[in-house]
């Protein structure tokens, strides 16, 4: 069981949630602008992948951590008909499913990680569907989706290209470097993409981390070493007469 959870996912007997095979489109989010002209699922197609996600996720621990239950469980979560996932096969590509996710607010914090965790669960455990790729995006409903949607078109890319499941992280996601015994702030770091965190990211040219000198400081020490030197040569002149 997840550590997040007070009851597995199965316990559905609080009238709060729809049943895992029924398919209620007033309680289901409408698919936005990534299912676009694509065939969305619905009915018995819907809810026969639903199912099989809540036991990718359930495997794979995509929980959500505010409610405490395994994340496909948002769609039967009649207090929030406007939340979860709609899926639909691509268009272009039979083998390719798209999945996009709509979160209970504009702002939850969790939106990165359950797109990760969702991504990772499906494609690191895609011999249990029939697709050879699943692809993620957050509906723009979400503050951050735009950013969100990028990490996970790169997560794609490097999936087909690697059969890796790994999500980087985002840009306003990466850490402050370090330098030394104190925390220096990477100037500019947020719009600075990072190859050793996300090796699908282009490389930007390299951080000088070297401390700034200061010039001041430097013209002061050159002074202090003049004088010694002049002091030096004068108490040299001074004996050489004495002699």
């Amino acid at each position: 069981m997840n550590p997040f959870s007070a009851f597995r996912s199965g316990e559905d007997a609080d009238d709060r949630f729809d049943g895992w095979d029924a398919f209620d489109p007033e309680h289901q989010p409408p698919p936005g602008p990534f299912l676009a002209g694509h065939d969305v699922l619905e009915g018995v197609a819907h809810a026969a992948f639903h199912r099989l996600s809540r036991d990718l996720f359930e495997e794979r621990g995509v929980y959500d951590a505010t409610f405490g239950y395994n994340l496909t469980k948002l769609n039967l979560d009649r207090r929030h008909p406007d939340a979860g996932f709609r899926y639909a096969v691509d268009a272009d590509d039979p083998d390719v499913l798209r999945a996009e996710f709509t979160p209970t607010t504009e702002f939850c914090p969790q939106a990165d990680s359950l797109v990760a965790g969702a991504f990772r669960a499906w494609n690191g455990l895609g011999d249990r569907h029939e697709f050879d790729d699943v692809r993620v995006r957050v509906h723009p409903s979400h503050h951050r989706a735009e950013a969100l949607d990028e990490r996970m078109a790169r997560a794609e890319r490097r999936f087909r290209e690697t059969g890796a499941v790994a999500v980087g992280e985002t840009r306003s996601e990466r850490p402050a470097r370090r330098f030394g015994r104190d925390a220096v702030t990477e100037p500019n770091s947020a719009a600075k993409p990072d190859p050793a965190a996300d090796p699908a990211a282009e490389p930007d040219a390299t951080v000088d981390a070297t401390p700034e000198r200061d010039s001041a400081t430097e013209r002061d020490a050159s002074t202090e070493r003049n004088s010694a030197a002049d002091v030096s040569v004068q108490r040299d002149a001074s004996t050489d007469r004495d002699s």
